[in-house]
């Protein structure tokens, strides 16, 4: 018997209905002749209304009391589940995430798994139950409640595939598999068959929603065989694994875009050794992650240092820079949050020279000043105006051969 993992998002839970059709899912999964782990999300604009609750009873929420609020969303979908399993005929068992013992740190609102107790979901399995695991939350060290953030139920999804030794995870959701970029963008963007982990992570990375990027970390850490599906059509989806030669055919795979990050400029720093540590040490130790960082060294002893955090994080950290100004010597910082990051990614940009080169002069013809950019080795990304997004977004896709034939 093969053991399957099945996630399913909000859209796919959004009412009892669809819990149902979920249900029916993870039934015929089953009947096939397969263990069936089920893990799901809050049921669609659940957890927004639930923050937005915590922050109607407080301006700035304690992050671990709004864990314990928006960690709710998922009991309720665990126990539709199991009933809607149950009330087809099958046998079926709910579980939170301290109950099938998810252990994390203590990060609250972004924690990170560090170990799963396999032992309660193979109980669970081996009396012929469908375990249905809450996504997106555990418990830390000392018995707090912790939600691992946006999209977390895709992590917990892979976390428990890899714990169990599954053959297969499924992430099923509202699209069919992984485009060539945003449909709603571009609407001549095709379906992927298959990517690899590292295109899927710098994807994600870059801002496609699709897939959760810690869940993408597990699944090539663990070598978990990802599939992405809809929950709506019996289409096969889009498969991620390890890279293969055919792979490289392409020189860019896709194309990531992402409205949800503000830029700090720091002006007029003092250029002295150890300067960028003790920028960037209290934003990781207040758990902010930062994306592209630029370092401009002028004349006279001073620098410009510019960097981007995500949307949410902006309040926070100014507050930190601006705490550190006066002993950085700074003369001046700047915040905007009209930007977006457009990535490009491909494996086969290892051996092909000159990609960046021609996405320059492609957002050149099209008007559209470059802010920032940042290169790995089969990634590039720009920032650039909020406004043009979209046009850069159709300008590249259509440019690197991304569009698909008429009539496709």
């Amino acid at each position: 018997m093969a053991l399957i993992v099945q996630k399913y998002g909000g859209t796919s839970v959004g009412d009892v209905d669809r819990i149902k059709n979920v249900a029916r899912r993870a039934l015929a999964t089953q009947r096939a002749g397969n263990h069936v782990i089920v893990v799901v999300s809050a049921m669609s604009g659940e957890t927004n209304r639930l923050l937005k609750l915590a922050q109607a009873a407080s301006a700035r929420p304690d992050e671990r009391e709004q864990d314990v609020v928006a960690a709710t969303g998922e009991q309720v979908t665990i126990g539709l589940t199991a009933l809607a399993i149950q009330g087809l005929g099958g046998k079926a068992r709910s579980f939170t995430g301290p109950q099938v013992g998810i252990l994390t740190d203590s990060a609250f609102s972004k924690a990170r798994i560090r170990s799963i107790d396999k032992e309660r979901l193979q109980q669970a399995l081996g009396r012929g139950e469908i375990a249905v695991v809450a996504g997106f939350q555990g418990e830390d060290e000392e018995g707090n409640i912790t939600t691992l953030g946006r999209g977390g139920s895709d992590t917990t999804a892979v976390a428990v595939a890899a714990a169990i030794g599954a053959d297969a995870c499924e992430i099923y959701t509202d699209v069919d598999g992984v485009y060539t970029t945003d449909p709603n963008v571009v609407p001549a963007a095709r379906k992927l068959h298959k990517i690899s982990y590292e295109e899927m992570l710098e994807l994600a990375g870059a801002g496609a929603k699709v897939l959760q990027i810690r869940s993408v970390e597990f699944a090539m850490k663990y070598n978990v065989p990802l599939w992405v599906k809809s929950s709506f059509t019996d289409d096969p989806g889009t498969l991620c694994c390890p890279e293969d030669p055919s792979m490289e055919q392409l020189v860019v795979s896709g194309i990531a875009c992402d409205r949800n990050e503000a830029k700090v400029e720091i002006r007029g720093v003092t250029d002295k050794p150890g300067v960028a540590a003790r920028i960037f040490k209290p934003l990781a130790d207040a758990n902010i992650v930062v994306d592209l960082i630029i370092q401009n060294v002028g004349h006279g002893g001073k620098a410009d240092v510019s960097f981007t955090v995500g949307k949410t994080d902006l309040p926070k950290a100014l507050e930190i820079v601006r705490r550190l100004a006066d002993d950085l010597g700074t003369e001046k910082v700047e915040t905007d949050d009209q930007i977006a990051k457009v990535s490009i990614v491909g494996v086969g940009m290892r051996n092909h020279a000159g990609v960046a080169s021609k996405a320059f002069e492609v957002l050149a013809a099209a008007g559209i000043n470059i802010a920032m950019i940042s290169t790995s080795e089969i990634k590039v990304s720009m920032v650039i105006a909020a406004k043009f997004m979209e046009l850069a977004v159709r300008e590249l896709h259509t440019a690197f051969g991304l569009d698909a034939p008429e009539g496709a």
